[in-house]
């Protein structure tokens, strides 16, 4: 994009040129444009050609070729008119574009680690919003990961992974598990006969084996947004 200042020189050049053939002089273009000295026409000149607008000729004096104009510059061909996309309601009448849509926020319930109380997790800390709008607040809820206990999945420590509310799980699927009704966990969930496993993804945690009945599962992982510092 182009600064008001340089898309006048461009313009004020390409309008010479077509006029006389040549290029106007620094004085010429120092004058049209109300700049105190030429310096600022070398440094606009500088920047056109930097962005690929104009050429200077070499061995040629005041020689200059425009490439290319600004695109709102470009006159349009005779028969068309620019393309002005609009929404058509259902009675044929145009209105404008919808505004953007503001994104999903969903409640962040505090950190888990390997055996997180569960009353940690059960009180909102903040919000993030979630990769798409295929998220309900109502439905999911997320969580800040502490410790390397998944890191073999992806999860690192400070993700920020979003899970969808059920106590249904298949075996293979990274959920939220809670363990005698006290702590929580992040973990992959196994089936093992008639127990249940909650397999770490890092070999310096052991798989944890339960009974079905020690075991409820909170939720399944779906996202996991990770921040860049």
């Amino acid at each position: 994009m182009l600064t008001k200042k340089q898309r006048e020189l461009l313009l004020f050049i390409n309008d010479r040129i077509k006029e006389t053939g040549v290029s106007p002089s620094f004085d010429e273009m120092k004058e049209a444009l109300d700049l105190a000295s030429k310096s600022g026409i070398h440094r606009l000149i500088t920047a056109l050609e930097e962005r690929g607008f104009l050429r200077r000729l070499a061995h040629r004096a005041r020689a200059l070729e425009v490439l290319k104009l600004p695109e709102s510059a470009v006159p349009q061909p005779v028969g068309r008119t620019p393309f002005r996309p609009s929404v058509v309601e259902g009675n044929g009448g145009a209105r404008k574009a919808a505004p953007v849509a503001r994104p999903i926020n969903i409640p962040v319930m505090g950190k888990i680690a390997a055996g997180t109380a569960i009353d940690a997790i059960e009180h909102e800390t903040h919000r993030v919003a979630a990769p798409d709008d295929g998220f309900d607040p109502d439905t999911h809820y997320a969580l800040e990961v502490q410790g390397e206990s998944m890191i073999n999945a992806g999860i690192l420590d400070g993700d920020i992974v979003i899970l969808k509310k059920t106590e249904m799980a298949q075996s293979g699927d990274i959920v939220v598990a809670l363990i005698n009704d006290e702590t929580a966990t992040l973990k992959r969930f196994r089936k093992k006969g008639g127990s249940i496993a909650l397999e770490a993804a890092n070999p310096a945690f052991g798989t944890q084996i339960f009974g079905p009945d020690h075991v409820k599962i909170q939720g399944k992982l779906v996202a996991l947004v990770r921040r860049y510092q």
